[in-house]
């Protein structure tokens, strides 16, 4: 029997990462303030789980000027949405999986 933990994607384990992901499949883009909304999280947490997505590459960042304020938006690049999709993908076959033995 196959292991689908082995396919279960590490930079997606946390409800952060997992939530950030999620609104990034369904918005083109999204800016700092409205994930923090929707994610219930802080600044520095919310920061921190972006530079780990950034730094695998999953995610694009925008910085630009808005008037004289400062506005990030974040993206899912192709190899994020890829990893992203084979992710759920993984889950849900563990669910099957399981409900098949029970």
């Amino acid at each position: 029997m196959k292991n689908y933990l082995d396919n279960i994607n590490k930079a997606f384990e946390s409800r952060a990462r997992l939530g950030i992901m999620s609104v990034l499949m369904v918005e083109e883009k999204v800016d700092f303030n409205t994930l923090k909304e929707n994610l219930q999280l802080t600044d520095g947490n919310l920061a921190s789980h972006l530079r780990a997505l950034e730094e695998a590459q999953y995610i694009q960042v925008e910085k630009q000027f808005v008037g004289r304020k400062p506005k990030t938006t974040y993206q899912a690049t192709e190899s994020g949405k890829t990893a992203f999709h084979e992710h759920l993908d993984a889950l849900e076959q563990l669910i099957l999986n399981n409900r098949k033995d029970e």
